[in-house]
């Protein structure tokens, strides 16, 4: 078994070591979220945290770790009398990205059930996790609905499974710890919700802290053994101090001070529903208990706040999480009681056990341990020294803001005229428009046909979810068995197998798994035409708000997103292939403009970036979104090569959308030539609108 890393060994992190012994003491917070760019030891401080909980007890030969002195009564392998069990290590599960819907909650063991005829169940990855910690990392690329049963299971503290004729609830208690790097996509703010706490974690910029987390990193490398023996000391007074908080929780009061701050801050920050209230009410308790005391303090209450809910005040898929502590200050400070402390008795003048909540505690100090006063800067600067930097890909997309300055009108390349210029956007033919007006609810484009792409909500797909459609021989381990077709594939073979009396015979080859039909995501790659003429009239200021919209719809149905820009003399991939659409958002509120229109050079852009991505994953289908006026006058026979590339995209079969930007009372109807070359249809700016379908729809069914 390898040596885990010494939770105490850990440089810097205040705020990731906070989040993660809080939940120690009180996994009712409902575990924490780790965000953060790549390489900030997030998976090491969860390890290194699994090694410091305290042994369980455990009912021998239970499959759901019953504890023997109040066991389940409706555990599965029960029921068990109380007594005493035998003492084990708690687990550490690790939840795979690539994980079964069957591996995580468990279902029939459908070899048993055909071979023996008893419907067994096979646990699954819920309750090995059971009264230990459960680390799911990169949580954002699981797949929706494995994310729903995880975080409900957390929330009930049960697992409930209901399938293939099997109906079994088993207790499922767990520290939940899921990390993730926002460059590869965000959880929607309703999975976000489900997590108690949520931290941010960057690399420190500070030249000794780094120097220090090289050189302890190495010396553990080079003997494990004796690396973990030199914070020994540490690691057994971090661990009684957690059974000692563990032990004092219960006795911790929560008085209507305190519940009154909380209420005034989540109603403040405008938090939907109540877990918001009920999270920071434990997290304040357990920061207490933490400190050895049994009074929760005003200081608890805020530091509960920047933990609990930066996370939770996301009003937008493309704000970044953050919190105002100046606001938050205020807030407390409103609904202060003048009284002094709540819970004011033998313990609650805050001298606790480790020096009280101002005193150094176990592996405090220089070397980076946790212990001490609770980092103020839940949502802000680090102790890493990091200063709080927001990681790469979360960066908030600014307000849409009017065009407005100087009205200079100037000629570009092709001889359009800019209406209005935006002030101090540089140099002509470098301007960057603003999108104009907020995302509006886009109409749904997908590609034609039936894939088999991961989980999403965009196009057809046969997916893990979904109804059922058909069956097919296993390819590979049988996940979902089909039992109509697995009974017809076995029935004209009976009589050659010697069936005598009722029963089935069934082998292997007769098992049949089921089809199932969903949704499937799409890689949706945007070719946007950022040349002159499309920055006259603002036009580019209508077509980055309907860009916006269609970003926000991809968010929303889980899709992975590209940004290829033309202008000038050339393409440039703006954004390669990513699951994070806050990244491309905010590439194209700085989109500069200008120039002529090499339309040739974006598709061929287009589509070596589609050539590489099919390589890195097959099953993924795309769709190319191309964002023009139709307009081509880059390069040589700029017209005739823009139609060879287009035939060159429709003859691999790229699934394709023109949406036709030109407008005024003539046009010319490029943009339509240029998806009939493509194979796909053309939609103007205002049928974009969901919207404005449906009420075409509606004038067509009222004039009927």
């Amino acid at each position: 078994m390898s040596i885990p890393y010494p939770f105490t060994a850990i440089v810097g992190m205040a705020d990731l070591r906070l989040g993660l012994l809080l939940n120690a003491v009180s996994p009712a917070i409902g575990g924490v979220l780790v965000r953060g760019e790549k390489g900030t030891a997030k998976s090491t401080a969860v390890r290194a945290l699994a090694a410091l909980l305290p042994e369980v007890d455990v009912v021998p030969g239970c499959r759901f770790s019953c504890d023997p002195a109040d066991p389940d009564p409706g555990c599965p392998d029960g029921p068990h009398e109380r007594g005493t069990g035998r003492a084990r290590p708690a687990r550490m599960v690790e939840l795979p990205v690539g994980a079964s819907e069957d591996r995580l909650v468990g279902a029939l063991d459908i070899e048993r059930a055909l071979a023996d005829g008893v419907k067994a169940y096979q646990p699954g990855l819920l309750a090995d996790a059971h009264r230990g910690v459960l680390y799911v990392d990169e949580v954002n690329l699981l797949h929706d609905h494995l994310i729903d049963s995880l975080l409900d299971a957390a929330a009930m503290g049960a697992s409930y499974v209901e399938r293939e004729g099997v109906s079994v609830r088993h207790a499922a208690r767990f520290l939940l710890v899921g990390t993730m790097n926002p460059e590869e996509g965000e959880l929607r703010p309703q999975l976000l919700d489900r997590f108690g706490l949520t931290v941010e974690v960057a690399a420190s910029r500070e030249t000794e802290e780094r120097v220090e987390v090289v050189r302890r990193r190495l010396a553990y490398d080079a003997g494990p053994a004796a690396f973990a023996a030199r914070w020994a000391a540490e690691e057994s007074a971090l661990r009684q101090r957690i059974a000692a908080a563990r032990a004092l929780l219960p006795k911790v009061r929560l008085g209507d001070a305190a519940l009154r701050q909380i209420a005034a801050t989540c109603a403040a920050f405008e938090v939907d529903g109540m877990r918001a209230d009920i999270v920071m009410a434990r997290t304040a308790s357990a920061l207490a208990a933490w400190a050895g005391r049994t009074g929760v303090l005003a200081e608890d209450v805020r530091q509960a706040a920047l933990l609990a809910l930066p996370h939770r005040r996301r009003r937008n898929p493309f704000d970044a999480p953050g919190l105002d502590e100046d606001k938050l200050d205020e807030t407390l400070e409103q609904h202060a009681d003048g009284d002094g402390p709540d819970g004011d008795g033998p313990d609650g003048d805050g001298d606790g056990p480790d020096g009280g909540p101002d005193g150094d505690g176990p592996g405090g100090g220089p070397d980076g341990g946790p212990g001490g006063e609770p980092p103020r800067g839940g949502g802000g600067e680090q102790a890493t020294g990091s200063g709080g930097e927001a990681p790469a890909g979360a960066e908030p997309v600014p307000q849409p803001r009017r065009p407005g300055g100087e009205d200079r009108r100037e000629r570009d390349e092709d001889g359009a005229r800019d209406e209005e210029r935006q002030p101090g956007s540089g140099a002509a033919g470098e301007r960057a428009a603003a999108p104009a007006g907020e995302p509006f609810h886009a109409r749904t484009l997908s590609v034609p046909g039936v894939g088999e792409g991961a989980a999403g909500r965009r196009s057809r797909g046969r997916t893990a979810t979904g109804r059922t459609t058909g069956a097919r021989r296993p390819q590979g381990a049988l996940h979902r068995l089909h039992l109509t077709a697995t009974v017809q594939a076995a029935a004209p073979h009976q009589r050659a197998r010697g069936r005598r009396g009722p029963g089935l015979v069934v082998r292997r080859d007769d098992l049949r798994e089921a089809v199932r039909e969903g949704r499937e995501s799409n890689l949706v790659l945007f070719v946007v035409d950022a040349s002159g003429s499309m920055a006259a009239r603002q036009r580019m200021s209508a077509v980055k708000g309907a860009v916006l919209s269609l970003l926000l719809d991809a968010y929303q149905r889980r899709d992975k997103v590209g940004l290829v820009t033309f202008r000038g003399a050339d393409a440039e991939v703006v954004l390669p292939p990513t699951s994070s659409v806050d990244a491309a958002a905010a590439r194209l509120e700085a989109l500069p403009t200008g120039g002529r229109t090499p339309l040739a050079a974006g598709l061929l852009k287009a589509r070596e970036v589609l050539r590489v991505e099919r390589l890195r994953d097959p099953s993924r289908r795309p769709l190319l979104v191309a964002v023009t006026d139709g307009r081509a006058t880059g390069g040589p026979e700029p017209v005739a090569r823009a139609g060879r590339a287009a035939r060159l995209l429709a003859d691999e079969g790229t699934a394709s959308v023109v949406v036709d930007c030109e407008s005024g009372p003539v046009r010319l109807g490029l943009a339509g030539t240029l998806a009939a070359e493509l194979g796909g249809p053309a939609v103007t700016l205002g049928e974009l609108r969901a919207d404005a379908v449906s009420a075409l729809v509606k004038d067509v069914r009222r004039a009927a």
